[in-house]
């Protein structure tokens, strides 16, 4: 409704009652969260998909020209779990993607059809719709964006875009082309609307029922060593007698806050791994700027207990290495990042502590996420 119009020039009081309700529509209503459908790739007869947002969490920011379907969803659903999407049937996004492991890959490094190998840890799909870059560099900027990379990628799935569109055009169990004219209005098939349904999909894999969920919703009661671990969380590192502002704390909510639940700020940042980074430049090597050298997307702490090996690179195995990382102090070098500030001496927490900060950790693993019906394969 737009005031302006000369309709409605003269019922300023109309117009803004209309603007008022408008707004708080906005800002109240879950399906409000979910734009229309805009674009040639929108079908206007799929069923919109109510996502629920979890008590605490923030909206979801849904592109405009993909929004949330029941038929889009679905189809999505397939395509992750689609093995004809690489070049010899044998590996779908899901075979890096393990349900058991938090959607994450228990290696180091995935291997792709050929055998060769990535350089990176494929990083768990938990709460995706709420990170701002994907991949560890953020070389992508949308996640529609990201996941086309995988299928054509030599080292991934590696098949063209143009025989994988060909290969879904053909099917006929299940038949895409149908699929794709119930969500997207046209049974021709391109990449773009393939990310477009993986999207939607992935938007949906919300994980918010961990046992700390549970408590913030006033569910259940944490332990004593588990509240005593929450505590450690959230306090500053460092001795107060020697440091300003130290609380003896683990100096974890600067980079993992739960602001939003989400345990992440998605923003990139060097944890303090190496000291020098030919190796892998990380975030540099996607912006060129030698100050984003060795940054990393913080990745987040849900399902932390499932999702090892740890880092980028997956250099630690278990959560009691990553602790000894943190504790020590973590490599000096010149773009370290600021809250990395206990170099020299390190946080100096002692085995109590790092076991009640463990017992904390076990909370935010939600089994019923990765057991859920809806994102497990369907073929």
């Amino acid at each position: 409704m737009n005031a302006a119009t000369p309709r409605f020039r003269s019922h300023a009081r109309f117009s803004g009652f209309l603007w008022a309700l408008f707004l708080i529509c906005l800002t109240s209503c879950e399906r409000c969260q979910e734009p229309g459908c805009v674009g040639a790739d929108c079908n206007p007869e799929a069923t919109p998909y109510v996502l629920e947002i979890p008590p605490f969490f923030p909206p979801m920011d849904i592109p405009a020209d993909n929004p949330l379907t029941v038929e889009g969803v679905h189809l999505g659903r397939m395509l992750f779990w689609e093995k004809s999407l690489s070049d010899d049937g044998s590996m779908s996004c899901g075979s890096c993607h393990l349900p058991e492991h938090g959607f994450s890959d228990p290696n180091a490094y995935s291997t792709g059809i050929t055998g060769a190998q990535g350089i990176r840890n494929a990083m768990a799909i938990i709460n995706i719709g709420w990170a701002t870059h994907y991949f560890w560099d953020g070389r992508a900027s949308t996640l529609e964006e990201q996941i086309l990379e995988p299928v054509s990628h030599p080292d991934e799935m590696a098949l063209p875009w143009s025989e994988a569109v060909a290969r879904l055009q053909a099917a006929e169990a299940p038949n895409y082309t149908q699929l794709f004219l119930e969500s997207f209005g046209t049974s021709t098939i391109t990449a773009e609307l393939t990310s477009k349904a993986i999207a939607q999909f992935l938007r949906t894999m919300i994980s918010a029922d961990s046992k700390f969920d549970q408590w913030r919703r006033g569910e259940t009661s944490l332990s004593d060593e588990e509240f005593a671990g929450y505590e450690i969380f959230l306090r500053e590192g460092g001795d107060p007698e020697t440091t300003p502002g130290g609380q003896f704390g683990g100096d974890c909510f600067h980079c993992h806050g739960e602001a939003g639940l989400q345990f992440s700020d998605y923003l990139f940042r060097n944890n303090g791994l190496d000291g020098s980074f030919e190796a892998d430049a990380g975030r540099a090597g996607v912006t060129g700027m030698p100050l984003d050298s060795g940054r990393f997307k913080t990745p987040t702490l849900r399902n932390i207990t499932l999702t090892a090996p740890y880092m980028h690179d997956g250099r630690f195995n278990t959560l009691e290495e990553v602790l000894d990382h943190y504790n020590s102090g973590g490599v000096p070098s010149a773009t370290i990042d600021p809250f990395m500030k206990y170099t020299t001496g390190g946080l100096a927490l002692n085995p109590a502590q790092k076991t009640q900060l463990l017992a904390f950790l076990e909370t935010l693993t939600d089994t019923s996420f990765i057991a859920a019906s809806q994102f497990q394969d369907p073929h």
